[in-house]
């Protein structure tokens, strides 16, 4: 597939420059196919009996086995989440932390980790997302790191694997802003979450968990999927992996829908986001215009697929003109930011777009 056949898959092309998969990545056709069957399959054939729910717990299986093969996990690791929020608040609920004890975290975290670090029971140290500032904030104390793969406000990267390996300190990432987006590995992660509606272009309220070792994190919030065999009273023996935190039922067209997702992408999405980024970055930096443009990210040699200036204006008033101009890019709230998402389906007349629709 070649990028004109890849890049037709998606109908919403052909009208808007889509610079915002951050947020909410395009819909394909074969995705949209395959939502629009399962629907009509529950419509007409009803959504009961028991080999409409062994076909359900197939996909489910089919798509624990597409998520660990995408990010070198066990399909065993993988739990079916909502959201990268959902992968947050499992671990932190499961981690049984106290007042005695410390997480590290940086000022640039989205609240759907955040939220969840506030509620853990332990002790939030906060600093700047840089790796020298992280090593430097470990103690006796700390009990976890938390970071973002790829800081969401500002597209650079964080060497987690490496910050895990240095402080030998267990380490939950956020990868909403990096699976998909670029090539991730969950080994040597504890915990990883993924975001099924940005870069991998699923269904919205998708997502995953990987947990490295299952037995060892605590079910805060059990589900019918959570339990192998259960007692009157409540008691259960938790199904064998991820699958325990599972925190609940995903309609067959979602299944489908990530499935098919996944099954689109090119071989090749990852080199063709990052090149077009660095031309992205490459243009601004090079003023719009004859003004220049602060470029905050990505910079040289990384690979991050968003790309975030300060524009000579209102970044609100800028963001909402591109929309009009069906250019859909994102302003960060509180930075001054716009942030532009590159996908593997952008293309360079996407990229002549938005530097079109800048003010003079």
């Amino acid at each position: 597939m070649n990028f004109e056949e890849a890049r037709a898959q998606f109908p919403v092309l052909e009208k808007l420059a889509y610079l915002n998969a951050g947020t909410f990545g395009p819909i394909a056709r074969t995705t949209h196919d395959a939502i629009v069957r399962e629907l009509d399959r529950d419509y007409r054939d009803g959504r009961s009996g028991g080999p409409n729910f062994a076909r359900v717990m197939e996909l489910r299986d089919q798509l624990r086995q597409s998520i660990a093969a995408l990010v070198g996990a066990e399909p065993a690791q993988v739990a079916l989440t909502t959201s990268t929020t959902d992968g947050c608040n499992i671990v932190l609920g499961g981690l049984g932390l106290g007042p005695g004890d410390e997480i590290v975290t940086t000022t640039d975290e989205h609240f759907g980790l955040l939220g969840a670090l506030a509620t853990s029971g332990a002790r939030v140290v906060v600093v700047s997302p840089d790796p020298d500032s992280i090593r430097a904030a470990v103690t006796s104390r700390t009990r976890l790191l938390a970071l973002s793969q790829v800081i969401w406000t500002t597209g650079r990267i964080l060497p987690v694997r490496e910050l895990r390996q240095e402080t030998g300190i267990p380490i939950l990432v956020d990868g909403a802003q990096s699976v998909g987006a670029i090539p991730v590995s969950a080994v040597g992660i504890d915990y990883l979450t993924i975001s099924g509606q940005k870069w991998l272009c699923g269904p919205d309220a998708t997502g995953a968990l990987v947990v490295t070792d299952p037995d060892r994190l605590g079910i805060s919030a059990p589900s019918y999927f959570s339990q192998a065999d259960y007692d009157p009273d409540g008691q259960f023996r938790p199904k064998p992996g991820a699958a325990r935190f599972d925190p609940g039922w995903w309609p067959p067209s979602s299944l489908a829908g990530l499935l098919a997702a996944l099954e689109s992408r090119p071989s090749w999405a990852f080199d063709h986001a990052a090149a077009v980024a660095e031309r992205c970055r490459d243009l601004l930096a090079g003023g719009v215009n004859g003004l220049s443009v602060d470029v905050v990210s990505p910079v040289a040699g990384e690979r991050s697929t968003l790309v975030a200036f300060r524009p000579a204006g209102e970044a609100t008033e800028i963001v909402e003109a591109l929309y009009h101009a069906d250019v859909h890019v994102r302003e960060i709230p509180g930075t001054g930011l716009i942030r532009v998402s590159c996908g593997w389906w952008t293309s360079d007349g996407d990229l002549d777009r938005l530097l079109a629709g800048l003010p003079t």
